[in-house]
């Protein structure tokens, strides 16, 4: 655990590791993104057509190639400097979005009440200052419009979590460790890249949110779909422990 970690911190290592993070992506994104995440977020954003939208956090672009397909009014903010380059580099130019670099604690180059929606897609968790891109997110929308976000799921996806595994590699359970430290850890990501994460309670989100005025509308912890499992069986053990939690909030 690293609670000296700052965001700036984190975003060199995602510039380090952009190039082969986006290898891992299809126009779906990643795997994990295409079985659990895409259906919840595309659920809870509901008709995304002729809608403002702000993608915070927008890595190489996927969500907000997505988005621009569907009709949508795309702009996409990433903290990464070589993220921004890559988003650029897989856009057609058919589809109009507006990429900019900055960082979700403070993009005051954006006017208040810009967007209809802001869906925030596993980002959260690599911010160090969430209660200020919490602020950042209330100010940018619109009276009555809506913040979608996913994180890795704050209850199981902890410093020093992991499964559980026999000599032979079976898996036994999934071990929970420093659930109430809350700040910077390491988590290898790739086979040699250590991501930065920042671990916070349940309670810490849930209730800074409220604190910030949103109204919780709406929280989901996505599990694989009998479709998805006859084509990924192996993911028939996601039933075992949440990955990932999703949030709808409107303001």
């Amino acid at each position: 655990m690293k609670k000296n970690i700052k965001t700036e911190d984190t975003i060199k290592r995602w510039d380090n590791f952009a190039e082969t993070y986006s290898k891992s992506h299809t126009e779906q994104g990643d795997v994990h993104k295409e079985i659990f995440l895409n259906p919840t977020l595309f659920s809870l954003m509901g008709t995304v057509k002729n809608k403002k939208i702000l993608d915070a956090g927008c890595g190489e672009g996927y969500l907000s190639r997505l988005l621009a397909k569907s009709d949508a009014n795309v702009t996409a903010v990433d903290y990464s400097p070589k993220m921004i380059e890559i988003a650029r580099e897989r856009t057609p130019n058919e589809l109009s979005i507006h990429y900019i670099k900055g960082n979700c604690e403070d993009l005051h180059s954006l006017e208040d009440a810009s967007f209809d929606l802001i869906v925030s897609n596993m980002v959260i968790h690599d911010l160090e200052n969430y209660k200020k891109t919490f602020k950042e997110m209330f100010r940018l929308l619109v009276d009555g419009g809506t913040f979608v976000f996913s994180i890795l799921h704050p209850c199981f996806v902890t410093p020093g979590s992991g499964w559980e595994k026999t000599e032979n590699g079976e898996k036994l359970h999934w071990n929970v460790d420093n659930y109430f430290y809350e700040g910077a850890y390491e988590q290898k990501l790739g086979n040699t890249e250590k991501m930065v994460y920042f671990h916070r309670t349940l309670t810490t989100y849930i209730n800074t949110l409220i604190q910030t005025g949103f109204t919780l509308e709406c929280m989901v912890e996505p599990v694989p779909s009998k479709e998805t499992l006859e084509k990924y069986p192996s993911f028939e053990e996601d039933f075992r422990c949440a990955d990932f939690m999703v949030f709808k909030l409107k303001k």
